[in-house]
Formats: structure tokens, sequence, C-alpha cells
């Protein structure tokens, strides 16, 4: 780990036009150090490869370091935002072993959960469907029982599904970011983030500063394929940043999966293509997951409810509001529900031949495992 001396020409490093993490670290490598690269010789940068004229002279400039002084100034007053090196004991081993990993992150949260045993990516759509909200949900409570951290990027749907879920469920989450810990975006999701913080954390490679510009959610997106063991995508349409996230992932010879959806729905377009091109696996429960990954649940003697994931959204109504109650009446069902009384019996039967549900005497229905 370099010394806090090394601090500023780190910073600095991510601040020079044209250099990105892979260039950056050649830079170090060829230099010998952090502080080294800016004590080199033009004629010196220039005989390392990947170095022209351009790159030689910003590097010389030295007009980052008023930008770099602001930001440690920045991180002085603010002493829960962490940066950390990718030399860094406590920076995640995921990002390291990648040549464009992030040369540094600035994090906040929970150190530890930045090295999580098992990591499960869940990315989708801004604009799911109920469906598509209701699949999320289920598929992170059930995540629960493998011990893993849930990866995403805290945008709108999906993301904040994700995470929020996991929250509510007890289960460590990260949230990767395209701008800088100074600001944050969406706003609305600023009281989900703060939550995540005792069990999980917020990370980017963006500065202080940095806005959520265009360029910086690609890059994001990377991130969280590196940093997930496995990728799960919810909803998605055919092009978007889901479907980036999953190329990526695939780039990464990460296990990828998608959630199949109807043909005539827009948000599924993305996940049908996936499966289809088998660029992804179908995923109906976390057996999938168990068996691809080799992963068993902590807690093999529960009797946990397995949902399958290709149930309707009315279907998904019932199973969810029976999580909430021990046993619950066929005309409560149908008041809180609003579904006609003919409909909701044919539903719970199906449930019941699903051994999801069971019936109990007097009109009562409870879930099968409770």
């Amino acid at each position: 780990m370099q010394s806090k001396e090394h601090v500023p020409f780190l910073v600095a490093l991510t601040k020079i036009n044209k250099v990105g993490p892979k260039l950056a670290k050649v830079l170090v490598s060829y230099s010998g150090g952090y502080e080294a690269v800016f004590q080199q010789s033009k004629k010196a940068l220039l005989a390392i490869p990947g170095i022209g004229p351009q790159i030689a002279s910003a590097v010389l400039d030295m007009k980052v370091m008023d930008a770099v002084e602001k930001e440690l100034l920045f991180l002085e007053k603010n002493p829960d935002i962490q940066l950390l090196p990718y030399t860094h004991p406590n920076f995640p081993s995921r990002l390291r072993q990648y040549d464009d990993g992030p040369l540094l992150i600035y994090s906040k949260g929970d150190n530890q959960a930045l090295n999580p045993s098992r990591s499960v990516g869940i990315v989708g759509t801004r604009s799911p469907s109920q469906y598509g909200r209701s699949v999320c949900e289920n598929l992170v409570e059930q995540l629960k029982e493998y011990n893993v951290s849930i990866i995403s990027g805290l945008a709108y749907g999906v993301d904040t599904i994700a995470h929020r879920t996991a929250v509510k469920s007890g289960i460590s989450t990260l949230g990767f970011l395209a701008h800088g810990l100074d600001i944050f975006y969406p706003a609305e999701n600023r009281k989900l983030a703060n939550s995540m913080l005792e069990k999980g954390g917020l990370v980017t490679e963006f500065g202080p500063g940095s806005i959520p510009a265009r360029e910086h959610f690609p890059m994001r997106n990377r991130l969280i394929a590196a940093m997930s063991d496995v990728l799960i995508v919810v909803e998605s349409a055919i092009k978007g940043g889901s479907m980036i996230t999953a190329e990526l992932a695939n780039s990464y010879n990460k296990d990828v999966f998608a959630i199949p959806g109807r043909l005539s729905d827009s948000t599924s377009e993305g996940c049908n293509f996936l499966i289809k091109t088998h660029k992804a696996a179908l995923y109906q429960s976390t057996k999938d997951l168990s068996y691809i990954m080799g992963w068993t649940a902590d807690n093999q003697s529960s009797v946990q409810l397995e949902i399958p994931l290709d149930l309707t959204p009315e279907e998904l109504s019932i199973i969810n509001y029976l999580k909430q109650k021990e046993t619950v009446h066929l005309d409560k069902l149908h008041h809180a529900l609003e579904l006609p009384l003919s409909k909701l019996a044919s539903l719970l039967l199906n449930l019941e031949f699903k051994s999801l549900v069971r019936s109990l005497p007097g009109k009562k229905y409870t879930l099968a495992n409770k």
C-alpha cells in the first residue's frame, strides 16, 4: 500500500485527459510509483507504450494539481468518505483483477462489504412492470439464505427495488454510482442510500465534483459487472444500460442469468434476446443459481418457500399478501387484492397445485411453509 504522501499524485493520474485506468497503471509500472510518473522527462514518458506527445505534455503540465488540492480538502472535511487506491488491502479484489479496473475508488459505508464472500448483481429497466417489481423482490428475498451481497447501480426501477429489498431483508448491498459522493442522483434515493451504509455501502471511481455525465454510466456498469460473481437481468429493453452490463459481464467470463418475459412486453425484449442468443441462462429460481454457481444455502435444514419466478402478477400478489399474515380468509383476500371471487378461487387452486399455498378449514389460506 502506498503512503499518504503519494495520494495527491494518485488522484492526479485519474484527472489527466485521455489517461484511463489501464494506461495509468502502465505509467505507474514503468515509472516506479505514482509520484515518479510526474518526475519523468518528456523523452522518458514518450518511451512508455501508449504515451504520445499530447499525453506526455498533459502529465508534465501539472495543472491538474489545483483540482487535486480541492478534492483532498473536501475529503479531509468529509472523513466518512474513504479514498482507496487499487493497492489498498480493502480495495475490492474483484475489481483489482481486471486491467480496466479503477485506479482508485471512493467509498462510504462498511469497508468489509467491499469484499463479500458471494456477490449477485441485479440490473434492469428504470420502468419495470408490476411483474418485474414482484419478481425482483422475491428474487432478492430468496437470495438471503445464500449469504450474498446485492450489487446494483442505485438507479430508478429495478436497481432501487433490489437495494431496497436487500436492506429490508437484512442483506448487504453495494450501490455503484456514476458521479462523485458529494452529490446524489437520483435525489429521491438519498434516504435509501443512507440506509445501505450500515450493512453495505456506496462506491464510485469519480471524485467529488463529478456529475452523472452520460459517459460515466457505461464506466459504472463495468464495475457492477466486474464486482458480481453472477449477474441477473430482471427486465430490460433490447437496448440500454442493463444490456451493456450483461455484455460486459460476459466479457469478464461471469455467469449471466435473465428473467424470461412475455413476447409482447417491451421490458422483456432484452432478457428474451439474451436467453435466445445464449448470452444468459434462463432464471426461474435460486435452484438455478445454486446449481450453476455450486452454492449451498447457509441453513439447509430450514424449510424455505421456493417461489417460481414465472408466476402471474395476480399469483405473486397473493403470495406477497400471505407473507404478511399467518392465515387469511378468502373474503379478506378478495377485498384486499380487489380480485373477483371466481378468479381468486381459481388462482388459489393453481397455487395449491404448485405447493405454494395451503387451504385451511373455514375458507382460510396460508403459505405452504407456515
